[in-house]
């Protein structure tokens, strides 16, 4: 069994067996997060892009916890230099591990660290097929709408889709309805909407606006979770 938990904005729990994958654990600075970072332990972090709510406390937590951290090759240079163990990947790049694969899909975004004023440039953002104990989840990352979303679906059934729905920085639930209709999981789960005013994407107009009736659409929240 896979169990993914909700943490808010776009921070997720996958656990599996003795494996435990965060994704983009921004939580200590994550208003709608029930739990504190020093509550969370994991043997993998999966980190979209170099924003603070992405990156959020991949650090202390991969010191913590001994953590290998995947991301773009850009954003694994730079947290090497943070003193983390990483195994660094790039977009269309798939990459075994001891629970199974990742591949590294687009997303149309920006990605940088703000340090001092200054601004750290780390590579393309991704999103991030994550396939453990014969289940394939999608965490899209911040993106816009695509239409090879389309391909990632066909290349990959998936069984579960995170996807943002909080519009301004991302789709909004109009675009991300489009998206679950062309990336075909089995369930979709909205994310990045709610934690501040300007994500004011809603998740019950994102329901109602996916059509097809092949996908169950799932509203979390903050601390809530599902099995697969």
């Amino acid at each position: 069994m896979v169990k993914v938990k909700w943490f808010g904005h776009s921070a997720f729990l996958i656990s599996s067996g003795e494996t435990r994958i965060l994704i983009d654990p921004f939580i200590d600075g994550n208003p709608l997060a029930p739990v504190k970072a020093n509550e969370l332990s994991a043997e993998y972090i999966l980190v979209t892009h170099g924003h603070g709510d992405h990156l959020g406390d991949t650090v202390s937590i991969a010191k913590r916890s001994g953590s290998v951290v995947v991301a773009p090759n850009e954003l694994g240079h730079y947290l090497e230099g943070k003193g983390l163990k990483t195994h660094r990947m790039h977009i269309g790049g798939s990459a075994k591990f001891d629970f199974g694969q990742i591949k590294l899909t687009q997303a149309f975004h920006g990605s940088a660290v703000i340090e001092n004023g200054n601004i750290i440039y780390t590579g393309m953002p991704c999103g991030f097929v994550v396939s453990i104990a014969g289940k394939n989840i999608y965490h899209a990352g911040d993106t816009g709408l695509f239409g090879d979303m389309a391909l990632i679906g066909q290349r990959t059934p998936l069984d579960l889709a995170l996807l943002p729905i909080g519009d301004n920085f991302t789709m909004g639930p109009e675009d991300a309805a489009f998206a679950a209709n062309l990336l075909k999981p089995r369930i979709v789960v909205p994310m990045h909407y709610g934690t501040w005013p300007v994500l004011s994407g809603s998740p019950e107009v994102f329901q109602r606006m996916v059509k097809n009736p092949d996908i169950e659409v799932i509203i979390l929240r903050p601390g809530g979770g599902i099995d697969l």
